[in-house]
């Protein structure tokens, strides 16, 4: 049976990104499958209607979902999102897999099976589908725009003729997707740029953007290509060397992440208030606690303090602030994930694949992923 795919419209405050842009939609329909769009889903992303050639749209979303065997979104539906969706039916997104218990209760009442894009394998033949690494790099280039426009200081060294302006001085913390984006755009603006990462790796990628590696002496290489957790004697020497570059700093930008878990505090209240007068500070954390003590966190809206007279800001959704580049990243990730099971318009997926099994939240009303029922304690 040929397989229909249904794209509605994000419906998260703030939420501007789409599931599928009209060059992925195209090759969706190359594979055999239809496609339903609700009216205007890309509309926030740039992309009209009539630019999905031969794509029927939907008045709402009970008609968009009707009849669908697979369904794409960006974020996680609500339970009422999920109650219009066919029943035994195919989710792929960004599904938080770890924060809400009745959303995975809700999914497994319905008999979906659900991919969450968050819990794809750590591997080379996944890199392709890795939304949380194409959705980092658009949030570190923001994170860099953002404190740009906030210092009080030009980033790059300006010769004039009233005499010569230092550049501006900027401390990245985390060096992972997101944070080598952070790295790469401040040099592009001119700062002199440095950046510290506990995963060993790290040391090379920095270098290679020409920004300066911070060696605090400590290393924590975990599993997946994430950091591990720190020990406190770990987290005391860290502290103390990264107090030196911070103070010198007129920007730091803060990208460390650790999947399913709060984020880690590194940047201490006792850091901030030697930093210099009028700082900026971007805490790309926010959403999940924070990597600096006094940031707010509220994972609905951006937030802001001054303490110590240091400008901390907490932005979220980062990615949804250029979403037409967003949708398209976005968007090829899905298409990269599902693109080897759809064949002649047929839904085929080998579920003992790899890549398929480790992105598998629920399936035929249970939950199947091992991390997330230890998270939720199912």
């Amino acid at each position: 049976m040929t397989i229909t795919i249904a794209v509605a419209g994000e419906t998260l405050a703030g939420e501007r990104r789409v599931a599928l842009v009209p060059e992925t939609a195209k090759k969706f329909t190359g594979l055999g499958a239809h496609i339903r769009m609700e009216q205007g889903a890309g509309k926030h992303s740039q992309f009209q209607d009539n630019e999905y050639l031969d794509v029927p749209t939907a008045a709402n979303l009970a008609q968009t979902y009707d009849g669908a065997q697979l369904i794409l979104r960006v974020t996680p539906p609500t339970v009422d999102e999920i109650n219009a969706m066919p029943e035994g039916a195919v989710l792929i997104g960004l599904l938080k897999p770890y924060e809400d218990k009745a959303r995975l209760q809700a999914l497994n009442a319905r008999r979906i099976s659900a991919f969450a894009l968050e819990l794809l394998p750590r591997i080379s033949r996944a890199q392709s589908m890795d939304a949380l690494s194409s959705q980092g790099a658009c949030a570190g280039y923001q994170c860099a725009l953002i404190a740009a426009s906030h210092s009080s200081k030009f980033f790059p060294m300006l010769t004039t003729a009233a005499g010569t302006i230092r550049p501006a001085r900027a401390l990245v913390i985390g060096a992972g997707v997101a944070g080598l984006q952070a790295i790469a755009t401040c040099k592009r603006l001119g700062a002199m740029v440095e950046a510290y990462d506990v995963r060993s790796a790290a040391r090379e990628q920095v270098e290679s953007l020409g920004a300066k590696f911070v060696d605090t002496g400590v290393t924590a290489d975990g599993a997946g290509g994430y950091a591990r957790e720190l020990t406190d004697e770990e987290k005391a020497l860290q502290a103390e060397k990264l107090a030196k570059a911070v103070a010198t700093a007129d920007v730091l930008i803060t990208t460390a992440a650790i999947p399913g878990k709060k984020a880690p505090v590194i940047i201490t209240e006792a850091m901030i208030a030697g930093m210099k007068y009028g700082a900026v500070v971007v805490d790309m954390a926010a959403e999940s606690g924070g990597n600096c003590a006094l940031t707010e966190s509220n994972p609905l809206q951006d937030t802001y303090v001054n303490a110590h007279d240091v400008n901390i800001y907490g932005p979220v959704n980062l990615p949804s602030r250029m979403p037409t580049h967003a949708s398209e990243l976005y968007a090829k990730n899905l298409y990269n994930f599902l693109s080897p099971w759809i064949k002649e318009g047929e839904l085929n997926i080998d579920w003992t694949d790899e890549v398929v099994a480790g992105a598998l939240l629920c399936k035929d009303g249970a939950t199947v992923h091992a991390m997330v029922k230890q998270v939720l304690g199912e």
